[in-house]
């Protein structure tokens, strides 16, 4: 629940020719984005807050209008981030105010709008896991970006389902080999619903807590990494509803699954179950360390993991253990045992992480620190050498410099610079190589989501609806300041020379208009 650009190699329909070429390509283009769509959560593999996209707009303004192309609605409580692929822009939502009058109650949604013009083309609509409000809260959208692959879309559910999606939803039919959209629609205790061409069409589901003894809390955030053949998905693994307990503490916290048929593949070996603080909501990213392809992950505990990837020709078989090949404490005087006494102390207690871990350059860059609601105060954005093997911790710290407090935010690495925003409503840049400060700006609200870097402009908002448009320089030089006129808790998106602002209520399309476009009222 808290808070995106790709490259693409190979065909539009497909990325499966990059696979072959993972390091070489990985090595030659670094973060840079070749392609028009954001089929994923942060730039592809690296997880980095960046876009190549060019001539986005430097303001825009929701109540006049002002280079807003469409706006959508997307209920009361939306804190996911818009994905852009093949002509389509999926988006969390709640059911506050149905799309479909047959489907009433509480749900998460996942919306698919069409790009032009922001029109409904299906919905993902989820009831909610049970009466345990810790488990799914009420209310809430569907928080996790997917990831599109061609024909297919991966994310994960409120309900902690991994889910297989046909991008073109019921419109060419109900394939399988998964058929029971209608009785996964309907709420517990009613009839299963006709499934119409304005479903979802569920290819394969798997359940984290049923396969692999997860226990879910607050709510599913994940933006699943595609590697070829493989699936890596962060399990939502945490602690019950007195914030004491991890009910599951043998549950494995990160898995791998077969993006073609949901098999799981592997997992995690690292026991991070007991070390949990709060819960896991952190997603993997990948790079390539002297030829060696490695996903790092962060865990509840506040330790950054590094595995060794699978490889693509692996053959079916027994669930696998994923090798560590790296390890860093990202907070290594903070208690490690009996971690949750320390639940309500504002000034000593474990650290977490929320954000994604940016991998650049050999580096892996990442926010951490007390948790939000039960931690302490303080909270680091660290630069660390993820090119050494194995235990990390006494050498790998290249900088750490203090945030304000707390952070949910995953950081934009560009030109340099790293851009970062956080619950201390303050929104930094500091020098990417040094960690030393250029400047600091204080919004009217803390930032769930994370800045964006793109055409030479960072785009950040908070929940208290101030939305603002920095030059992406040393100097601050802000460009706008925009009332979006609800909270956002989502992270901006730039795709085909469009940009995508969600709120909690609303998803903006903006560009910016050209005087031709001005004079004929027509983009």
């Amino acid at each position: 629940m808290f808070a995106r650009r790709f490259p693409r190699f190979g065909s539009r329909r497909s990325n499966s020719g990059f696979h072959i070429l993972a390091v070489p390509v990985l090595a030659a283009f670094g973060g840079m984005a070749l392609a028009v769509d954001q089929p994923q959560w942060g730039e592809r593999f690296t997880r980095n807050m960046v876009s190549a996209e060019k001539d986005l707009p430097a303001r825009f303004d929701p109540e006049s209008g002002e280079n807003v192309l469409w706006s959508a609605d997307l209920g009361t409580d939306n804190y996911s981030s818009p994905i852009v692929a093949d002509g389509r822009v999926y988006i969390g939502a709640n059911n506050a105010r149905p799309r479909d009058p047959r489907i009433q109650g509480d749900r998460a949604v996942l919306l698919c709008l069409e790009e032009g013009s922001g029109e409904l083309q299906w919905q993902l609509a989820v009831p909610r896991l049970g009466d345990d409000p810790y488990m799914d809260w009420p209310r809430i959208g569907m928080c996790s970006p997917p990831t599109v692959d061609g024909d297919r879309l991966y994310t994960v559910t409120n309900r902690f389902e991994v889910v297989c999606l046909d991008v073109h939803g019921q419109s060419d039919g109900n394939d399988g080999p998964y058929q029971d959209e209608g009785r996964h629609t309907a709420g517990p205790d009613e009839p299963p619903l006709e499934v119409t061409e304005k479903d979802a069409d569920i290819l394969w589901l798997f359940d984290m807590p049923q396969e692999v003894g997860s226990y879910p809390h607050d709510g599913a955030h994940a933006s699943i990494l595609l590697d070829g053949r493989f699936l890596y998905v962060n399990t939502g693994n945490g602690v019950d509803n007195t914030h004491r307990k991890i009910r599951a503490p043998e549950a494995p916290s990160l898995i791998v699954l077969d993006k073609q048929t949901g098999r799981l593949v592997a997992q995690d070996g690292e026991r991070i179950g007991p070390r949990i603080f709060h819960a896991t909501w952190s997603s993997p990213a990948l790079g390539a360390i002297g030829g060696k392809r490695v996903v790092f992950f962060a865990g509840g505990d506040g330790v950054l993991y590094g595995f060794e990837a699978l490889p693509q020709d692996l053959p079916e078989g027994p669930v696998r253990t994923l090798k560590r090949v790296w390890r860093f404490d990202c907070d290594p005087q903070a208690p490690k045992e009996g971690v949750h006494q320390y639940v309500g102390n504002r000034r000593l207690s474990p650290s977490n992480i929320k954000s994604m871990p940016v991998f650049q350059n050999g580096r892996i860059y990442v926010t951490v620190g007390g948790d939000i609601w039960w931690g302490k105060r303080e909270a680091w954005l660290q630069c660390i050498d993820a090119r050494e093997e194995g235990d990390a911790t006494e050498t790998g710290l290249l900088w750490s410099y203090p945030l304000q407090e707390h952070c949910c935010s995953t950081p934009s690495i560009a030109e340099g610079l790293a851009f970062v925003a956080d619950c201390g409503r303050t929104v930094h840049c500091v020098d990417a190589e040094t960690g030393r400060p250029y400047w600091t700006h204080t919004m009217r609200g803390d930032a769930f989501g994370s800045t964006l870097v793109a055409d030479g402009k960072a785009y950040v908002g908070s929940r208290r609806g101030d939305f603002y448009i920095f030059a992406a320089g040393k100097e601050k030089r802000i460009l706008a300041e925009i009332d979006l006129g609800s909270p956002t808790a989502s992270t901006p998106t730039a795709a085909n020379g469009v940009l995508y602002v969600a709120t909690l209520t609303r998803l903006f399309a903006v560009k910016e208009k050209r005087a031709s476009e001005i004079a004929t009222g027509r983009p």
